[in-house]
């Protein structure tokens, strides 16, 4: 009978099933595609992070899930192009590094699930209805940049007690920090320091960025959550240093990297936390149900030997505050 059975499968032309294909079927590899508006070299703690907080929910790349990372090296003008490869990928969710990634991705897709990582304002962007319940196909974490305007502005008069100019760097290829460089004025306003915003449009433009500072005597500079100042980190610090220009960062990686001090959230903490919205996303929870993340803890990391590279005496009151002093 068996044989029989056979021949009439292969008389239909039909084809037997391989053993357990179905369950090879349900076990497909869910795929993340990971959108970076800066270069490996840039964020590399960033990414280990990522796949630390996966490996803690027991994800294993080339395992039990494919990763597939775009990088647009700083340049904004590239991640359409990028974010719509991914999208052709039929991936399972795609998480986004930077707000203009975040732009992007929203603008290629509106069915696969986003996860937002290193975004300024999710709701005053565009990304979410609101924190509670985002809608639509994006959740994530925020990073708080525009609250967190005033106490970068006090930390930096904190330290340079005179300052009343304080220079901030704007790249116009990034038009989505509206509402932070917003809040940054008013919170000058308030401390009584006149800001002094430059545009920079590419690395070209940097040094002349800072003749214009020296030329109009700023006293310090903000740095902005930029991906093409990101990936001009080192430069940025070597003319702040040969300067002689105070300067408070978003992330310790650029105080580890030489800079005087940074405040704000841990950012290698956020993408272990991202990584468990890919979990809940990948077990069938959707991302308008899920509420934006924000930071519950702000580290302030200060470098002595920058400050006294400076000329600058940090005050004991901040450093007995500060999560971390590297010597």
């Amino acid at each position: 009978m068996r044989l029989i059975g056979l021949a009439v499968i292969l008389a239909l032309g039909l084809t037997p099933a391989p053993l357990g294909a179905e369950a090879q079927q349900a076990r497909k590899v869910p795929g993340v595609g990971v959108l970076w508006g800066y270069s490996p070299s840039d964020v590399s703690r960033f990414g280990e992070a990522f796949r630390e907080g996966l490996a803690n929910l027991g994800y294993v790349d080339g395992r039990n899930i494919a990763i597939h990372e775009r990088w647009s090296e700083g340049k904004s003008d590239r991640l359409s192009s990028l974010a719509a490869e991914l999208v052709r990928l039929n991936l399972d969710v795609i998480v986004v590094a930077s707000t203009p990634a975040a732009r992007a991705a929203q603008q290629a897709t509106k069915t696969i699930p986003i996860v937002l990582t290193l975004v300024t304002d999710p709701v005053g962007d565009g990304f979410a209805a609101s924190l509670a319940r985002p809608g639509g196909n994006v959740t994530g974490l925020s990073m708080m940049h525009p609250e967190l305007s005033g106490k970068r502005l006090a930390l930096l008069k904190d330290v340079v007690p005179k300052a009343s100019r304080v220079a901030v760097l704007r790249s116009p290829s990034t038009p989505l920090y509206t509402r932070l460089l917003r809040e940054t004025e008013v919170a000058a306003r308030a401390l009584g320091v006149q800001l002094q915003v430059v545009e920079v449009r590419g690395s070209a433009e940097l040094d002349n960025a800072f003749a214009t500072l020296t030329r109009d005597h700023a006293d310090a500079l903000l740095w902005l959550p930029d991906p093409m100042f990101r990936h001009h980190l080192r430069r940025i610090l070597d003319l702040a240093a040969k300067n002689r220009l105070p300067a408070l960062y978003w992330s310790k990686e650029s105080v580890d990297a030489g800079g005087l001090m940074s405040y704000g959230a841990n950012i290698p903490d956020m993408y272990r936390s991202a990584a468990i919205f890919v979990d809940k996303i990948l077990k069938g929870a959707k991302p308008g149900d899920l509420p934006v993340e924000q930071p519950t803890k702000f580290e302030l990391v200060i470098n002595l030997k920058t400050a006294k590279a400076l000329g600058l005496t940090i005050p004991q009151s901040l450093l007995v505050r500060a999560d971390e002093v590297i010597q």
